[in-house]
């Protein structure tokens, strides 16, 4: 390959690297054209399947910044550059890899994060985007299915209430009149009569002054 035909593929790579959520190396030795087709279909708009010589690809991703792939980048090497749904992508390589033992994951990276085949397989045991986003939609809808019924119970419990307090009304007014019921009578209170003592000392002072009144 000439050097700049060299160049300008690196650079692709490096474009499609830098494009990309993650990626997932896989060795597809064995493999018939067929096959190659039927993957890049059931990958669909996910991922983009594609071959790269191994040294091209090493040295696009250093220019893209990520280290750490040298020891995957051996033997017949296939990229599945991941531009959607991340465990889509790893669900659609692994149920492939199920069907046609031929095609092998070996790893990649996510995020910055290198990842071996144990952490690609565990990525397509979790549930997708669109399922995660169902649930939540599930959750959101009976969420404010229980708040319209409390809404709309409402206007019930308030006839209830006033029902209630009609009949109770009826027989005692005062409650609408904001009273908890007729007031007791209030007794009326003695008048408190002098003591005999105090009524004596009161008239003494008077038979004095008329004694008094007689001397002169």
């Amino acid at each position: 390959m000439a050097r700049a035909d060299k160049a300008a593929a690196v650079a692709e790579v490096v474009d499609t690297f830098n494009a990309s959520n993650g990626a997932v190396l896989t060795e597809y030795r064995g493999l018939t054209v067929a096959e190659l087709k039927q993957l890049r279909r059931s990958l669909g708009e996910n991922a983009d399947y594609a071959v790269v010589k191994n040294t091209l690809a090493l040295i696009a991703a250093k220019e893209a910044g990520i280290e750490g792939l040298d020891d995957l980048l051996t033997g017949p090497t296939a990229i599945a550059f991941i531009k959607g749904d991340v465990v889509e992508t790893a669900k659609g390589l692994r149920d492939f890899a199920k069907a046609n033992p031929a095609l092998v994951i070996k790893g990649g990276f996510l995020d910055g994060n290198l990842l071996d085949a144990a952490d690609v397989a565990k990525l397509a045991d979790l549930e997708s985007r669109e399922v995660l986003l169902a649930k939540v939609a599930g959750a959101l809808t009976a969420t404010m299915a229980q708040a319209l019924y409390a809404f709309n119970a409402l206007p019930s419990k308030t006839a209830q209430l006033a029902a209630a307090l009609e009949a109770k009304a009826a027989n005692d007014p005062s409650i609408l009149a904001g009273g908890a019921g007729a007031p007791a009578a209030a007794e009326e209170t003695p008048a408190v009569e002098a003591a005999p003592e105090e009524a004596a000392d009161e008239a003494a002072p008077a038979e004095a002054t008329e004694a008094e009144s007689a001397d002169a």
